[in-house]
C-alpha cells in the first residue's frame, strides 16, 4: 500500500476477503471468481501470494468458499453457509446507527460448555462478541438490548448447547452503578481507542484512486469496529463519545467509494474471463 492509504494497519487476509465478499460479491450475481482476482486484490493490500492462496484454501476447508476447476484456473463462489453469515451481519454493517442501544433493557446470559464440546468455545465466544455481549464473570455475559439467544447457538454443530443456556431480559436495579458495570464487562477505553483510530484513519479523504482496495480496507476496519463496540448506552459513557461520528464517516466514505469499486471489480472480472 502507498503512503496515501489511510494507515499501514494490518488486517488478516480472511478479514479482508470477508469485507470484499460482503460489500461487492454477495447477491451481485457474479459467476465464480478466479483466484487471480482474489490474489491481485490481496497483493494490493500487502498480502503475499502464498498467504493469499493459503487463505483461499482455508476458507474452502471451512465451508465458506466453494472451489471449482476451470481448466488450469481455480474459481471460487460463496457457499450457502457464507451467504448466511454475511446476510446476518448486513443489517448492522449497513445501519445508519449501528451503535445505538436497542432500548433500555439488557440481556443476561449464563451458559456452561461441556468438556466434550470445548472445541466450540472459540466459535461461541466470537458469536457472543458479535451479538454485543461482554463477560461479567466466567459463564455470565451481558449485552445491551434484547438479544435473540437462538441466533448464538444456531447451526447443527451447536446442537444441544442452547439447552445449557439461561437468558433473561432485564433492567438494572436503581442501586446499580451502570458505568462501573460497563467497565467490568467491556474495556471501555479500548473501545474508544478503536473509534479514535478509525476516525484518524478515514477522516482524510482517500481520493479516487484504487477504490476497490480502499473499500475493502474500509470494510475490514468497519467490521473490526462493530465487533469492538456493542452499542453501549451513551448516557453511561464519557462525554464526547465518538460512535455517532464513526458511523457517519463510514457511511460517507462507503458511499463515495462503492460505485467506483464495483466498476473496477467488473473490469477485473471481464479481464479474468478473457483469459479462460
Amino acid at each position: 500500500m502507498t503512503d496515501q492509504d489511510p494507515r499501514p494497519r494490518r488486517r488478516a487476509p480472511q478479514q479482508l476477503l470477508f469485507s470484499f465478499l460482503g460489500s461487492l460479491v454477495l447477491d451481485r450475481g457474479h459467476p465464480p471468481i478466479g483466484s487471480r482476482v482474489f490474489l491481485r486484490l490481496l497483493a494490493d493490500l500487502d498480502v503475499a501470494e502464498a498467504a493469499g492462496r493459503a487463505t483461499l484454501a482455508r476458507m474452502t476447508r471451512k465451508g465458506l468458499l466453494h472451489r471449482v476447476r476451470e481448466g488450469r484456473t481455480a474459481r471460487f463462489a460463496l457457499t450457502p453457509r457464507a451467504e448466511e453469515l454475511l446476510r446476518e451481519a448486513a443489517p448492522r454493517v449497513r445501519s445508519a446507527h449501528p451503535f445505538a442501544p436497542p432500548g433500555d433493557e439488557w440481556t443476561l446470559l449464563s451458559y456452561s460448555m461441556p468438556e466434550s464440546r470445548r472445541d466450540l468455545r472459540h466459535q461461541i465466544r466470537a458469536r457472543l462478541i458479535w451479538a454485543g455481549f461482554g463477560g461479567l464473570r466466567d459463564g455470565l455475559w451481558i449485552a445491551p438490548g434484547r438479544v435473540d439467544i437462538g441466533t448464538i447457538f444456531d447451526g447443527p454443530e451447536f446442537a444441544g448447547l442452547a439447552e445449557l443456556a439461561d437468558a433473561f431480559h432485564c433492567v438494572p436495579a436503581a442501586s446499580t452503578d451502570v458505568p462501573k458495570l460497563l467497565h467490568r464487562a467491556w474495556d471501555v477505553p479500548a473501545i474508544r481507542a478503536e473509534h479514535d483510530a478509525f476516525l484518524a484513519a478515514w477522516t482524510p479523504d482517500p481520493g479516487p484512486d484504487r477504490p476497490l482496495t480502499r473499500l475493502t480496507l474500509l470494510g475490514a476496519d468497519w467490521l473490526q469496529l462493530l465487533r469492538t463496540d456493542p452499542g453501549l448506552p451513551a448516557a453511561h459513557l464519557p462525554d464526547g463519545w465518538p460512535a455517532a461520528a464513526s458511523a457517519a464517516l463510514y457511511r460517507e466514505r462507503h458511499d463515495a467509494l462503492e460505485p467506483a469499486a464495483f466498476a473496477q471489480l467488473r473490469d477485473l472480472l471481464r479481464e479474468d474471463a478473457g483469459r479462460r
